[in-house]
């Protein structure tokens, strides 16, 4: 990759720590009891899979207002998992600490990709 040439949704630091924090999910999800199959481990899954989503899916559109409103769902997706890690935490399920890290540096990524996408819609 180039420094600073977005040519491709996988150039994005953002999106590739959404998708490294998807992979953590499934993992740690896999140790979970079978009877939270349905419950946190789909939750937990389907959450950390909408926020790289919701990034690719914004920066697939031609219309910057449409790439803004994807990036703008991506943060109430990450604050759900991080939501539902915690629980899982809770009931000792077994998360994993750099999972939470790694949010939070999402967290802070999409609020300044989504403050530099609404200054370039101006």
């Amino acid at each position: 990759m180039n420094a600073g040439k977005i040519s491709s949704v996988r150039d994005l630091l953002v999106w590739r720590v959404g998708m490294d924090i998807s992979i953590g999910c499934y993992k740690v999800t896999e140790s979970f009891p079978k009877h939270e199959l349905y419950g946190l481990v789909s939750q937990i899954r389907r959450a950390s899979v909408s926020v790289p989503a919701n990034i690719a899916e914004g920066y697939g559109r031609a219309n910057p207002g449409d790439y803004h409103r994807h990036l703008s769902i991506a943060p109430g997706s990450l604050k759900e998992l991080e939501t539902l890690l915690e629980i899982a935490d809770r009931l000792g399920y077994g998360t994993d600490e750099s999972l939470a890290r790694s949010c939070d540096e999402q967290g802070r990524m999409l609020r300044s990709l989504i403050s530099k996408i609404r200054k370039a819609r101006r």
